[in-house]
């Protein structure tokens, strides 16, 4: 997700037996996975993590430094410097500056030879974008009294017929009548879960895949997965970003870091676009990035039809229970849960992320955050976590601040191992899987009651 000090936020922490052999292969050969304290640098045109510091300069201030400079920096600061995503010629101007530099890991895992690409899939098994519209369509087929597909909005390249995607959401349900309508007017709760605003972070569209695909077939065989469906509308956006899945996903075996969609801003590579998760209308921040940064918000609040069909569908179906005013609470009868799914970093995330000051339904929103992590086990934290970065214009303050919906950010995958960064193992995504799919009840159950307390 990639938030940043003073205007940004992001996170960290496990591994699955599954990739020990990986690791020891990695390690043997002198490349030391992310968060190691030593490990062999990369070729000099080749992207990997680096671990920035500076003898005068305090870790927030150099790495809102080093992003307006136009690097790459990474979620998870700590008192050990700033990481950053940079090739070694990148590393190598740092060092000329003064900056102690240190490589901590590669950009991409090995892709086994044994593995043999399906049809729609790349890098070891995720999903492009169309296979996701593939796989959408195939659910409704298959179970049309159990979920209906909606399309919300059109990616910015589809705005200026130049391809693009339809931006598709799945409603699944036992549908009754009135069940699935883009309305305020239904008598069920509504649970979002939202996955890959950010592009080139693959873990969360397949943990969307997975999700539509849990529900579906365990009604009427799992007792909870009935009750939740019986009662609650479960809305899924697999895919926010599609043009920006389809840049990342154009190499197979070595995904494109794109994180912004496809907005063409006369920025080069990954420069490209605009970051979704500052683009939202509620606290946007013009001093986020500029256009070739990766934290660049956009030319004006909402000015992306991605960011505009997201809030237009959410306003839809959530009824707002919330006064304008940014410290005036929600009211108990508020119902409805939204999570968006970010990499990297193991933490738990709820309102405000915008400020440390403390939302007015603080208790309850974080009851909601302590409960996904008895699961999980993920760092529930708010505002800027304890490390000096904010996110302002993110979705997950737009939902709590502007509709008083509880809105959440679930950060996927450690900071170290095969299985952390952007581009983790495709075989860690049934550790994701396991730690969060019980995090996904728990939202969906609160849907019916997010502020018992109202505090």
């Amino acid at each position: 997700m990639t938030r940043f000090p003073s205007s940004r936020r992001s996170r960290a922490r496990r591994l699955p037996a599954a990739v020990t052999i990986t690791m020891l292969l990695l390690i043997s050969a002198g490349l030391m996975l992310p968060g190691s304290a030593t490990a062999a640098g990369p070729d000099a045109g080749e992207p990997g993590y680096w671990m920035v510091a500076s003898p005068t300069t305090a870790v927030g201030e150099l790495a809102d430094d080093l992003n307006k400079r136009g690097y790459d920096v990474m979620e998870g600061l700590s008192r050990d410097g700033a990481p950053i995503l940079a090739t070694a010629a990148q590393a190598q101007r740092l060092r000329r500056d003064g900056l102690s530099v240190r490589y901590t890991g590669p950009l991409y895992q090995p892709v086994p030879v044994s593995v043999q690409a399906a049809a729609g899939t790349y890098y070891g098994g995720y999903h492009t974008a169309a296979a996701h519209e593939t796989h959408n369509q195939q659910v409704v087929t298959a179970h049309p009294e159990l979920a209906v597909l909606k399309t919300i909005g059109q990616s910015w390249l589809k705005t200026q017929n130049r391809g693009g995607h339809d931006i598709q959401a799945l409603c699944i349900t036992k549908i009754t009548t009135g069940d699935c309508a883009l309305s305020t007017a239904g008598s069920k709760p509504k649970f979002t879960l939202m996955a890959q605003m950010h592009a080139r972070e693959l873990a969360t569209g397949e943990l969307a895949y997975m999700w539509i695909d849990y529900l579906v077939a365990n009604y009427g065989k799992v007792a909870a997965v009935t009750k939740l469906m019986d009662t609650t509308e479960l809305w899924v956006i697999p895919i926010a970003n599609p043009d920006g899945v389809d840049i990342v996903s154009s190499n197979a075996t070595r995904p494109v870091s794109q994180r912004k969609n496809a907005h063409d801003n006369g920025c080069s590579g990954t420069g490209l676009g605009v970051d979704l998760n500052r683009n939202s209308s509620y606290h946007w921040d013009v001093n986020q990035g500029t256009k070739c940064t990766e934290t660049y918000p956009g030319a004006s609040a909402a000015s992306e039809p991605e960011t505009r069909a997201i809030q237009s569908f959410l306003a839809s179906i959530y009824r707002d229970t919330k006064p304008a005013a940014d410290f005036s609470a929600a009211t108990t009868a508020t119902t409805g849960t939204f999570l968006t799914l970010h990499s990297y970093a193991e933490l738990n995330i709820y309102p405000y992320g915008w400020t440390n000051s403390l939302a007015p339904n603080n208790t309850d929103l974080k009851t909601i955050a302590t409960n996904m992590a008895k699961s999980n086990r993920y760092t529930v934290v708010h505002g800027d976590g304890g490390l000096n970065y904010f996110a302002p214009g993110a979705t997950d303050d737009w939902i709590y601040g502007t509709l008083g919906v509880p809105g959440y950010t679930i950060e996927v995958g450690p900071s170290s191992s095969s299985c952390s960064g952007f581009f983790p193992a495709y075989s860690c995504m049934a550790s994701f899987w396991s730690l969060n799919l019980p995090a996904f009840m728990t939202l969906g159950t609160a849907a019916a009651k997010p502020y018992p307390t109202g505090s």
